[in-house]
């Protein structure tokens, strides 16, 4: 297993918090099968494809990926993250400022929509992150896991070419408190659901894995 990556203070701080955080028993049940998959596809000699789809490739897809990619690489689990959707718009500004502050460091380039380098170690390469649709030329195409992070893009792309498996997993889209007193409380509310999550599934495969090597 990897050595563990020199994780930003804040972020690690913010990484011990959410491992306290509880997961309700409803959320296990459907984070399971995630779990399980990572773990076929590692016992198959490979490194686990999740590739996290909502509908513009905004908010909840790619909190997903990044949070998912950290929380791997806390817990020393090698996987590879994508993200994409079925309309391009532009990394939400609202998850790059909740990102921010789970101590995230983050630069960005260009305009219409921008591209950000989400930085969560010294050492590891950054996330790369901006709106894509989900077969951009930069996501997989065969052999990955299609991970449906809101309801619509789910109910709206019944067949995704390449995936060699499907897991919804939903969560309640931040953008309806976009503009009001709440929004900020909110976009942390969901990074921090999301971010626990992955924590937990993470730190599941840790244990699994340690236990099958004895």
């Amino acid at each position: 297993m990897n050595s563990k990556p020199h994780f930003y203070p804040a972020l690690e701080s913010t990484l011990r918090r959410l491992e306290s955080l509880p997961i309700p028993d409803e959320r296990k049940t459907i984070l399971s099968p995630l779990i399980e998959e990572i773990k076929n596809q590692w016992e198959r000699g490979q490194a686990a494809k999740l590739h996290f789809i909502c509908t513009h490739n905004s908010r909840r897809s790619q909190f997903a990926q990044i949070w998912a990619c950290t929380a791997a690489a806390w817990h020393g689990i090698p996987v590879e993250t994508y993200s994409g959707g079925v309309e391009v718009t532009a990394f939400n500004a609202g998850v790059v400022s909740a990102l921010k502050r789970a101590g995230f460091k983050i630069s960005s380039s260009g305009a219409d929509n921008p591209v950000y380098w989400v930085f969560f170690a010294s050492g590891p390469p950054p996330v790369k992150a901006w709106s894509k649709l989900f077969d951009d030329l930069l996501n997989p195409k065969t052999g990955f896991t299609a991970v449906m992070t809101c309801s619509e893009a789910d109910e709206n792309c019944p067949f995704i070419p390449g995936a060699g498996s499907r897991i919804p997993l939903w969560y309640e889209d931040p953008k309806i408190y976009d503009g009001t007193a709440e929004e900020t409380l909110r976009y942390d509310e969901r990074s921090d659901q999301i971010g626990a999550e992955m924590v937990w599934v993470f730190s599941n495969l840790r244990t699994q894995r340690s236990t099958a090597n004895g």
